[in-house]
């Protein structure tokens, strides 16, 4: 029997599926990386997990230079700042429902940056098309030098509407399993985020230019439960899949809990 990701033998096809409420910044960082460490050891099962934030929260690349961010205007917002597992650049995380998603070799993603980002795409494509955005998945000019805001930059990730960037993802393997994570923004404050990641106004009015929410492109966002159902759908339709709806594991709450802290990042 062929598998539904183009492989010569049946995988596994009960997936665990998270929904959680929003929660602190670096809880969701530390719950994705321990999502991460029990699936690279056997441990829990393909998970896809949707969550959202206590507050707004910055989240930088795991080897992002804090000073790409200004202290002073995350401190009069209010924001949290984590640094998450996987690369990239920052990204204000707010108005949006975000994702993550684990699963390893055995499970039927390729290995490789570049053939698993195209797999889980084509997923994240369809939700976005089933909310009724016709986003693509497409090759964008690199974007600004030196930015340090994430939808300023192009990957192999990337979803667009046009020649605007809908939504971005980072990635990182462990093992023979990978995290990827990323939003389904609804709405975005590009001049707050322009002054959270100390853009210049032409790096600003490109962000303005060359991004666009959902919101932008329906008038009026959708509901999270909405987007929720969209992104399940199209992953269960996507990868041959389904989904049982689950929790983590004591262990893995256990290693969320130790680490949780090693996720914060303090602004000076």
């Amino acid at each position: 029997m062929e598998a539904p990701f183009g492989g010569t033998h049946e995988r596994v096809r009960a997936w665990r599926l998270i929904v959680d409420e929003a929660c602190d910044g670096a809880w969701n960082m530390a719950v994705d990386a321990a999502m991460l460490a029990a699936r690279s050891r056997g441990d829990a099962p393909p998970t896809l997990r949707l969550y959202r934030w206590r507050r707004p929260t910055v989240s930088l690349g795991k080897f992002q230079d804090v000073g790409d961010v200004d202290a002073e205007t995350v401190r009069r917002l209010g924001a949290d700042v984590v640094r998450r597992p996987t690369g990239g650049r920052g990204v204000l995380h707010d108005d949006e429902l975000t994702y993550s998603v684990v699963a390893g070799v055995e499970d039927g993603i390729p290995r490789g940056v570049v053939a698993s980002y195209r797999l889980f795409s084509r997923a994240l494509a369809g939700a976005y098309q089933a909310l009724g955005v016709a986003a693509e998945i497409t090759a964008r000019p690199r974007g600004t030098r030196g930015a340090g805001a994430c939808y300023l930059h192009a990957t192999h990730a990337d979803l667009s509407l046009g020649a605007a960037k809908l939504s971005g993802s980072a990635q990182v393997w462990q093992s023979e399993a990978c995290l990827q994570h990323g939003s389904f923004v609804r709405s975005r404050d590009v001049e707050l985020e322009s002054r959270i990641f100390k853009l210049d106004p032409e790096a600003q009015a490109q962000l303005a230019a060359s991004t666009m929410t959902l919101a932008d492109a329906l008038g009026t966002p959708p509901a999270i439960e909405l987007i929720a159902e969209a992104v399940v759908a199209s992953f269960e339709r996507a990868l041959g899949v389904t989904f049982e709806p689950g929790r983590l594991s004591e262990p893995e709450l256990d290693e969320a809990e130790r680490s949780a802290g090693s996720y914060g990042v303090r602004l000076g």
